[in-house]
């Protein structure tokens, strides 16, 4: 682990390859892993490949400069979903626990892509009305972070 922290970085510029399907199953295993408030997930995780998809969130993220998103082949869209935990935890779920479960999975996601020779970069700085509009997400739910992921230019 120690190894592992000491690679992580925030890679602002990728190369062009692609990152295989099993990489990405691996990265998305230890997101999955993470834990949660009571257990419950108040979470889910949004792959985008597609550079269409990936050309609109950068126009909601550019305002930040993190124009270097397009060059990313995945970016990770990680969604607090408070729906799921309201019913048990409240309003705690909807400002707090679902935000929580979300960063944590964040975590997991980067830590096990840098172990698998992959790099990336904490994205918080994005419109949240439009993103979440680009992505369709309704109720409670909300865009926490953007992990955009592949291999380090840098």
């Amino acid at each position: 682990m120690n190894e592992i922290f000491r690679k992580r970085h925030a890679c602002r510029r990728f190369k062009n390859r692609e990152v295989s399907e099993g990489d990405l199953k691996v990265v998305l295993e230890a997101a999955e892993s993470a834990p949660s408030a009571g257990g419950l997930k108040a979470r889910k995780i949004l792959v985008i490949t597609d550079q269409k998809e990936r050309d609109e969130i950068v126009k909601v993220t550019s305002a930040w400069n993190q124009k270097f998103l397009d060059q990313a082949p995945v970016l990770l869209v990680f969604i607090a979903v408070p729906d799921i935990a309201i019913a048990r935890f409240g309003e705690r779920a909807l400002n707090l626990y679902a935000l929580q479960d979300a960063t944590i999975a964040v975590s997991f996601a980067w830590l096990q892509a840098v172990d698998l020779g992959l790099s990336a970069c904490w994205i918080g700085a994005f419109d949240e009305v439009a993103l979440k509009k680009i992505l369709k997400l309704d109720g409670s739910s909300r865009p926490v972070a953007i992990l955009p992921l592949g291999y380090s230019a840098e």
